[in-house]
C-alpha cells in the first residue's frame, strides 16, 4: 500500500508513517519545512516539501498519483489564531480532497476533532477554539459529501504522549476522555486496513477493547 499524508511531520503521523514502513508499505509525507524531511526519512517516509496554504489542487495532486489512501494529519497547532484554523484545518484538508479526486485516488481517512462542528455555537470555548471546532466540521462535511471519495473521519479525544495501549473505545460518541497519540496512529492503520470503516465518522479514547476489534466493529451511524 502507498499512502500519502498531509502533515507529515507531526506527532500522529509519524508513529502512523512507521507503523507503515515498518510492515513494508510505502509513505509519503508532506512538509512545510524542509529540514523536517530527515526526521521522515529516519521513521523510513520518503519526504515532499508541500506548503497546503499555498499549492494549488493541481501542484498536490502532482504528489498524489499512484497512492492507495491519502490521510489527512496536518494543523494549524495549538498557538495558531483564528485565520489559520480556517486556513489549514478547513481549507487544506478541502485542498487535498480536491487533489485527491484529480488524482483519482478514493481513499480519504482524516483526522478531526471530538465536538467537531461547522455551527458549533459560540460559548463551547473561546474565539479561536470554536473557530477550530467549525473549521474542522465544515472540513469533516465537505470530504463525506463527496461521492468520489471513500471517507472515513476519525474524532480522537485529548491527545496524550503517553505511550500506546493498544486498547480503545470506538463509538459515534464515546463522552470526553484522553487518548495517546500512538494510539491514534495504530486506529489509523487498522482503518486504512479496512475498507469497510468507509463512509463513517466515529470518536475514538482509551477504552478496554483491542484495536483491530473496536475498528472492524459494526457499522457505527
Amino acid at each position: 500500500m502507498h499512502v500519502v499524508i498531509a502533515g507529515g511531520h507531526g506527532k500522529i503521523a509519524m508513529s502512523l508513517e512507521r507503523l507503515l514502513s515498518q510492515r513494508g508499505d510505502t509513505v509519503t509525507g508532506f512538509v512545510r519545512n524542509p529540514a523536517h524531511s530527515s526526521d521522515l526519512e529516519r521513521v523510513g517516509a520518503d519526504a515532499v516539501v508541500v506548503d497546503l496554504e499555498e499549492a494549488s489542487a493541481d501542484d498536490v495532486a502532482t504528489h498524489l498519483r499512484g497512492a492507495d489512501a491519502v490521510v489527512f494529519a496536518a494543523g494549524a497547532g495549538p498557538g495558531s489564531g483564528a485565520a489559520r484554523k480556517e486556513t489549514v484545518d478547513r481549507n487544506a484538508a478541502i485542498l487535498l480532497a480536491d487533489a485527491a479526486e484529480q488524482a483519482g485516488v478514493r481513499r480519504y481517512v482524516m483526522i478531526s476533532s471530538m465536538g467537531a462542528d461547522a455551527d458549533a455555537p459560540d460559548d463551547v470555548g473561546d474565539p479561536v477554539f470554536v473557530t477550530y471546532l467549525r473549521a474542522k466540521g465544515a472540513a469533516d462535511d465537505n470530504i463525506r459529501s463527496r461521492d468520489t471519495l471513500d471517507a472515513t473521519i476519525v474524532r480522537p479525544g485529548l491527545l496524550t504522549d503517553d505511550p500506546g495501549t493498544g486498547l480503545v473505545t470506538i463509538a459515534t460518541e464515546t463522552g470526553r476522555a484522553s487518548i495517546p497519540r500512538e494510539d491514534v496512529a495504530a486506529v489509523l492503520l487498522a482503518v486504512l486496513d479496512t475498507p469497510e470503516t468507509a463512509g463513517q465518522t466515529f470518536e475514538v479514547i482509551s477504552g478496554d477493547t483491542a484495536i483491530a476489534q473496536a475498528v472492524n466493529a459494526p457499522t457505527r451511524t
